[in-house]
């Protein structure tokens, strides 16, 4: 069982955001997980273009480090995003990886897999929080909570969030192993599946990649 934190802050070591995803991890790995830990910010993500290649192809024509990252995606049970609060959204970086994932949307790659997300901010973080579980949400993974640590002057916060942040990496193991389920968000994932699976059919010349995804996966005879 492998859980994967990704934290996009610019701040590095300093990262009261890196200090948090630190925490969720350190709770998988305390429950049997092998984890690994990616920092954005080392990789180079452009931003899309809109062009559909890689519902055509399955293939994007950029050249940068996002398949890798997709690939160690794909290889693990468990995801944890973290990112500090800019303006009621992620920083840019974030944001630039999950608008190249359109694809992965599409044909519901992720489905199965398990996730959670983190923040900080100076006086708000749970919208942050929201919104990145929503992303995981849409991206086919199973939600199984959240944690925003508002600094609002108390440097100390993440510290002092560290016990249920591990809770929370705890919680995502156990989620993972089917010890805790999800039925109202099994039903939304199955309906996804299904509104992807038919724009797919409607559309199979142009989206030719995500049409042959679904008639690998029989859900297209």
């Amino acid at each position: 069982m492998k859980v994967l934190g990704i934290s996009a802050s610019p701040r590095g070591s300093e990262s009261n955001t890196l200090q948090l995803v630190k925490s969720v991890i350190k709770g998988a790995e305390s429950e049997g997980a092998e984890v690994e830990l990616i920092d954005l910010y080392t990789l180079k993500i452009e931003y899309c273009t809109g062009c559909g290649a890689c519902y055509a192809t399955g293939e994007c024509p950029l050249i940068d480090d996002f398949e890798e990252l997709l690939d160690r995606i794909m290889n693990a049970d468990g995801i944890v995003f973290g990112a500090p609060n800019y303006i009621n959204s992620v920083p840019a970086p974030m944001k630039a990886f999950f608008d190249r994932l359109s694809d992965v949307i599409h044909c519901q790659m992720l489905s199965g897999k398990f996730g959670c997300s983190v923040s900080t901010g100076g006086g708000t973080a749970d919208v942050v929080v929201d919104y990145m579980n929503s992303v995981l949400m849409t991206l086919g993974v199973t939600v199984v909570g959240g944690l925003g640590v508002v600094m609002a002057g108390n440097p100390a916060a993440p510290q002092q969030a560290a016990g249920s942040a591990e809770e929370l990496g705890k919680k995502l193991v156990k989620s993972i192993r089917g010890e805790i389920k999800y039925p109202e968000q099994e039903e939304q994932h199955r309906q996804n599946v299904e509104y992807f699976c038919r724009l797919a059919q409607s559309n199979k010349e142009r989206f030719a990649h995500d049409y042959d995804w679904y008639v690998r996966m029989g859900l297209i005879k």
